[in-house]
């Protein structure tokens, strides 16, 4: 049976502390002491900066993003700059991986399932990462892969507030705007439903059996984590 664990966030968590849940995780998936792990969480204000990225597409100083109450991280992720605050799910793969274009297929294709369902034209491009609803990206991508275990994932806007992209030149794609399910279908999902149908779509995608579901509202609940994996 190939089985998903999903790690579901009912609150915004910091995102060093998702960064540091993600190591640990990973560590666990190279041993095989966890299944292939996906978590789902929104995220407090910060924009990230990939280890290839440029920091000439940050279009604001530090200090004024610490002004508007917005972190700023260079992570170890693939991409370049990038987004994260309230209303926007952020899914975290923690998978074993064969191949890595067909991993970031079987991604796209995953959030491509779900904003069909809510009858949005998405598409991934041959030539940028993400999905796309025509030359508008509303989901960014960005995976790192150690030990052939990935970590980092994606980021979807269901109904979060687009200004700050604009203080970034976003994938440092300087003709490319970005959008949102609010944006593109004229209604906000409830979040819940949308996590849901990004679970049932990882499943089909990626060929699971089963998947389990563990809800948190902190990483410090993680302190009983041990005793869950006791009985997977």
């Amino acid at each position: 049976m190939k089985k998903l664990l999903v790690i579901d966030f009912r609150e915004k968590i910091k995102y060093e502390d998702a960064w540091d849940l993600q190591k640990k995780l990973h560590d666990l998936r190279v041993k095989d002491t966890i299944y292939d792990t996906l978590i789902l969480l929104e995220h407090f204000p910060v924009i990230t900066l990939g280890k290839f990225g440029d920091e000439k597409n940050l279009l604001k100083t530090k200090e004024e993003l610490k002004s508007m109450g917005i972190d700023f991280i260079r992570v170890d992720r693939g991409g370049d700059i990038t987004y994260h605050g309230p209303s926007q799910l952020v899914g975290y793969f923690i998978f074993k991986v064969d191949g890595v274009k067909n991993f970031v297929l079987k991604v796209e294709k995953s959030i491509i399932n779900v904003l069909h369902e809510y009858g949005i034209e998405a598409k991934e491009s041959i030539e940028y990462p993400g999905v796309w609803v025509e030359d508008r990206k509303i989901t960014a991508i960005g995976i790192a892969i150690k030990k052939r275990v990935s970590y980092h994932g994606f980021a979807l806007n269901v109904n979060n507030d687009l200004a700050p992209f604009s203080y970034i030149i976003p994938c440092g794609l300087k003709d490319k705007k970005v959008t949102s399910i609010l944006k593109e279908a004229n209604f906000s999902p409830p979040m819940e439903d949308v996590k849901r149908k990004v679970c049932l779509s990882v499943v089909k995608e990626f060929g699971f059996d089963s998947f389990m579901v563990f809800n948190f509202s902190s990483c410090k609940e993680l302190s009983n984590f041990g005793m869950l994996l006791e009985d997977l």
